[in-house]
């Protein structure tokens, strides 16, 4: 772990952030919206407790792109920096969180052995919202068995080779991928003691940002439209309420879009997309009481069949619809059809796995400048 030694002064907000931002330049090469994007999220990680939710920072890459640099280098100036690596058992990093509520950095964090995997997903999963502690047991010194509950909450960045197959999970990130980029010339290829210097010289300024700032930060959402996706909204929020600068705001809020799209457009590609899809058209077209669960298999044979990739039968369908999608159904005429009453719902489900178009206002970006970052879905 790293702190700083005392309180220095600083001239501005803004003036502290570009002097960040040029640290983190000068040892790493990423894209410029990540950059600014990391900046802010120092800053963030020194008034975390501040907030209820936080989003968490993720560079995808190969080895030798730079994801090692980028945790060394960026986590040296955010608050209390805890370093990991993807071979840490669970365990410690519970305890050390919990004490000194820092911002925990894991290195190699693709988690293939699936009892530390499902551990640290839980983490992970727990983490960034306030008050989702984690209950484990502890040994007292008599010997017993006592219930401890761990407090994970804080900022986390983490570097990995691929993608979690937790979809929760991935949801929680906002990532950069640095495969297939050539690295700057002008970084160099080892940190030495000036880099330390400027390290302290930051956490020290950063430690003065935290007691000036920590009683006047709290998540902006009014700026995200009501559309965009509920998880969207609260890891965005945080990051939008301390960015003063109206370019980089609206570099935000396209990047809500984006992530918004890319998290329909995944929806889009489930079975249930396609069961709604088509229950919806039939719902439209029902002249009756309702949309018998047969005539919902018939068109989903007759159009997905083979994208299922197994059988589709009254049965399926008819739990799917319960279970799944909680739509409700009921026996008429001794058939088994889902009432037009529900006809709201699956609107709802409409919009949610993209079948049906939301307008969601588009802030206006420079193309050149947005390139390189990507909203994990």
């Amino acid at each position: 772990m790293l702190f700083p030694s005392a309180p220095d002064p600083y001239e501005s907000k803004a003036t502290l952030l570009s002097e960040i931002q040029a640290f983190i330049h000068r040892y790493v090469d990423l894209s410029p919206r990540f950059e600014r994007i990391a900046s802010h999220y120092v800053l963030l990680s020194w008034l975390f407790d501040g907030f209820g939710e936080l989003p968490y920072l993720r560079l995808r890459g190969e080895f030798g792109s730079g994801k090692t640099r980028f945790l060394l280098v960026v986590g040296s100036i955010c608050y209390h920096p805890i370093f990991a690596s993807g071979a840490s058992t669970v365990a410690p990093i519970f305890h050390i969180l919990d004490r000194f509520r820092g911002t925990l950095l894991i290195d190699e964090g693709d988690f293939r052995v699936s009892d530390d995997k499902a551990d640290i997903v839980k983490l992970l999963n727990n983490g960034n919202m306030r008050g989702l502690r984690i209950l484990r047991m502890q040994v007292a010194p008599s010997g017993e068995y006592n219930p401890r509950a761990f407090n994970v909450f804080g900022p986390k960045i983490v570097a990995t080779h691929g993608l979690y197959e937790d979809r929760a999970l991935e949801s929680r990130f906002l990532s950069e991928v640095m495969t297939g980029r050539s690295i700057r010339a002008d970084i160099p290829i080892n940190l030495g003691t000036d880099y330390q210097e400027e390290a302290l010289a930051l956490r020290n300024k950063l430690l003065a940002f935290r007691f000036l700032n920590y009683e006047t930060v709290g998540p902006t959402l009014d700026e995200l439209p009501e559309e965009i996706e509920p998880r969207v909204r609260q890891i965005l929020g945080p990051l939008l309420s301390i960015v003063d600068d109206v370019g980089f705001r609206n570099e935000l809020l396209a990047l809500a879009r984006e992530s918004h799209d890319d998290l329909v457009s995944e929806r889009g590609m489930e079975p249930a997309a396609k069961v709604v899809e088509t229950l919806h058209r039939l719902l439209a077209e029902s002249a009756g009481s309702g949309v018998p669960v047969r005539s919902i298999v018939a068109a989903l044979k007759r159009e997905y069949d083979e994208e299922f990739g197994r059988s589709v039968t009254n049965q399926w369908v008819g739990r799917f619809l319960r279970r799944t999608l909680n739509i409700r159904t009921r026996k008429s005429h001794g058939i088994f059809v889902v009432p037009l009453s529900e006809s709201g719902r699956v609107k709802s489900l409409c919009k949610r796995y993209g079948t049906v178009d939301v307008d969601v206002p588009r802030p206006a970006v420079d193309e050149g400048e947005a390139g390189g970052t990507t909203k994990s879905a």
